[in-house]
């Protein structure tokens, strides 16, 4: 697998893919007048929005959205994005954001608009707009999109790269004595203990429903985003007289990575787009289609509000989180590092936090469990909505599918990172395209009842 995986993955993640999620992105960007830049201030506040209790708050919805969002992509997908391709792929990573956030309203757009209500709540997402908004003959692309969200749910991002990521920091810290090998591979205590913790606390969320997921997302992202960032800021103010420096070497490596690693170092202009633009994907998720299922679930009735909610998704996720992480790697040199995944931040933090070392490992450690929790319970939420439009309420299948989605959590720990992260990417390709393509054929309707509609959804409070 981790010979035939990275493979995949750059096939996977070829130009036309680049520029198919980038494209739409300004594509939206440009057919509704730059909407993301003249209504973000409008959008942040709507985000308190009070719900009617018919279904989950916008808040909420926004929340579980974040949850599945703010995760390893923002220390990890950072981290392995600029190891890999240089500080320049930040650069691209906040190009495609800020065009991301434009593609992520459509999909609140179109979730809202074309959701569908049964005794058990909202559902829509992707799904439920290409069948109801481009008819029944497209319900087959319709399919092959849920089919492929529950398998990256299991396979994906919900699972193997967050139990990966957390047993992976958990072993850096503790550094506890080997409790098997497999095929040369070693494992310690460590990961096997919080591998199984962590299936553990999973389950005891993911059987409480939708009700009691949101719940969770509500108190942990606002939570564990402040610790992250207050971390950060002070790393950064140690570091202020590195940023101009910092920011000058990204936007020259974005453009010649000769400008990073040298011209000996093999590293192509198409790498840091990959990297960028692959890594900024799975932190935002924007194009992927997996926001909108939560915004589905929004008790929110007007499409152009909760459209503007969930673009602020990829404003905090990247716009914030990511361009902090970067600039911290970036300040202390730790991409240079020949170390993998979480040890790059942790490196980073290690060496310019005024507390104690073991203390910041510590910190980020607990960040780095929490962001990756919150991914796996959000992104159950999905994966599920997906299997409840394929299969409906069969009840029988949906508990195997729940099972089967623990049992992918228990063994994620047991994946290399590399092999775990490619494998996500790969997944993420093949979940987007029905999406992707449905944004393109739907266009019309979102740019025309959004410019029709917008100036009431500003005045209204």
């Amino acid at each position: 697998m981790e010979e035939i995986l990275p493979r995949l993955g750059e096939a996977a993640w070829g130009w036309p893919t680049m520029a198919l999620f980038v494209g739409i992105g300004l594509l939206f960007t440009v057919r509704l007048r730059g909407l993301q830049f003249r209504r973000l201030g409008t959008a942040l506040r709507l985000i308190r929005t009070q719900g009617s209790g018919s279904g989950i708050s916008p808040y909420a919805a926004l929340c579980t959205a974040l949850a599945a969002t703010i995760g390893t992509g923002n220390i990890v997908g950072v981290a392995t994005a600029i190891s890999a391709g240089g500080p320049g792929a930040l650069l691209w990573m906040l190009v495609a954001a800020f065009f991301g956030m434009a593609t992520q309203y459509a999909e609140g757009f179109l979730a809202v608009k074309y959701r569908r209500r049964d005794k058990n709540g909202w559902l829509g997402g992707p799904f439920c707009y290409i069948e109801q908004g481009l008819g029944k003959k497209f319900r087959w692309l319709a399919v092959c999109f849920a089919a492929v969200g529950a398998a990256v749910g299991i396979l994906g991002v919900g699972t193997v790269t967050q139990a990966n990521s957390i047993t992976t920091a958990v072993d850096g810290f503790f550094h506890t004595a080997t409790a098997f090998s497999v095929g040369g591979h070693s494992y310690s205590w460590a990961t096997v203990l919080s591998g199984t913790l962590v299936t553990l606390a999973s389950a005891a969320v993911l059987l409480g429903g939708v009700k009691r997921i949101s719940k969770v997302c509500e108190s942990l992202v606002p939570l564990m985003s402040a610790a992250y960032l207050l971390c950060s800021a002070v790393l950064l103010v140690r570091c202020a007289d590195r940023i101009p420096s910092a920011v000058s070497l990204i936007v020259r490596s974005a453009f010649s990575p000769r400008a990073a690693f040298g011209a000996g170092a093999g590293i192509t202009i198409r790498q840091v787009f990959r990297m960028g633009i692959g890594r900024g994907v799975f932190t935002n998720e924007a194009g992927l289609g997996s926001s909108p299922i939560a915004a589905a679930a929004s008790d929110e009735k007007d499409p152009v509000r909760q459209g503007l909610v969930t673009m602020t998704g990829t404003f905090i996720d990247t716009i914030v989180i990511c361009t902090v992480t970067g600039l911290c790697l970036v300040v202390t040199d730790a991409w240079k590092a020949p170390l993998e995944g979480v040890q790059i931040t942790d490196f980073a933090w290690r060496e310019a936090l005024p507390w104690n070392e073991s203390l910041s490992s510590f910190i980020l450690m607990v960040c780095l469990i929490f962001f990756a929790f919150a991914t796996i319970i959000g992104w159950n939420f999905y994966a599920e909505q997906c299997l409840r439009y394929l299969v409906g309420e069969r009840r029988v299948l949906r508990t195997l599918y729940r099972t089967a989605y623990l049992l992918a959590i228990a063994v994620g720990p047991y994946f290399s990172v590399s092999a775990a992260w490619e494998m996500a990417d790969i997944l993420n390709v093949f979940m987007a395209l029905p999406n992707l393509t449905a944004l393109l054929l739907l266009q019309n309707t979102v740019v025309s009842d959004t410019l029709r509609r917008l100036p009431a959804t500003h005045k209204k409070k």
